[in-house]
């Protein structure tokens, strides 16, 4: 498949919102908290957006040309991201905690990048940020 630099970029981008939206929602530190942390305690919907926000990763991979070691890896974050899901309790703390979609969107992102650069423009930090350091009673 004849990939485009835009092609590329536009899953590049795809992959930097699910990582956020999964995993990235509020920080703190290197832990994150995003919809997958949270539906992670709702048994049916946890496995349910696991597997759809890992298959829009997937999909965006293989548009992108993504390398085939980049697709394993990817795929077995988040095989474990959705495994944990199926133990009630310590897996569903596990999966709040474990950053598959995260994981296997950075795999994706590195691809691209190595392949064809960064997203003109695009900053991979986040814009907004709570830091300890950040929060008065915490100084």
């Amino acid at each position: 498949m004849d990939v485009t630099l835009e092609r590329a970029h536009r899953a590049w981008t795809n992959a930097e919102r699910i990582k956020r939206l999964s995993d990235g929602l509020i920080r703190i530190g290197p832990w994150g908290l995003g919809v997958d942390g949270v539906v992670a305690w709702m048994p049916g919907a946890n496995v349910a957006y696991s597997v759809g926000a890992g298959a829009i990763l997937l999909f965006e991979a293989v548009q992108a040309g993504a390398a085939p070691e980049t697709l394993v890896r990817m795929g077995l974050y988040l095989t474990v991201n959705t495994a944990l899901d199926g133990v009630p309790v310590l897996g569903w703390a596990m999966d709040t905690l474990f950053r598959g979609h995260a994981m296997a969107a950075g795999a994706l992102q590195k691809d691209i990048e190595k392949r064809y650069g960064a997203p003109a423009g695009r900053n991979p930090q986040r814009r907004w940020r709570l830091r300890v350091r950040d929060v008065p009673w915490a100084a």
